[in-house]
């Protein structure tokens, strides 16, 4: 299993959690999605998610997710035995790549459409 979907299903288990997403897989799915489609917030290259517009709940979606993401990254250089900083550094890379045309990353400390 790649880490990129790794790195999903340990988002999705987080965000059921939470209030902010509701109920469902399928509100807290569309929650992130809609985020990231209104350019709310974007994927950044240390394999964040990263606030473009603090509006609605871009400040909510992003911590619970980053914090879903520090885990399982904590727990592939564990397992890995790769420095932290550099499976977060890939798993940014592969973010950004995935990204559609439209949304926003943000490279070299600026925020942009890909």
């Amino acid at each position: 299993m790649t880490i990129y979907k790794k790195l999903t299903i340990a988002l999705l288990t987080a965000a059921l959690s939470l209030p902010v997403f509701a109920l469902n897989l399928d509100q807290a799915i569309n929650a992130l999605s809609q985020a990231k489609a209104s350019g709310l917030v974007g994927e950044q290259e240390d394999g964040y998610l990263g606030v473009v517009k603090n509006e609605s709940n871009a400040s909510e979606i992003a911590q619970l997710i980053n914090q879903a993401r520090k885990q399982e990254y904590q727990k592939v250089s564990a397992e890995s035995k790769v420095p932290l900083n550099e499976v977060e550094v890939r798993a940014g890379t592969k973010a950004q790549e995935k990204m559609p045309a439209g949304q926003y990353i943000k490279q070299q400390g600026q925020w942009k459409r890909k």
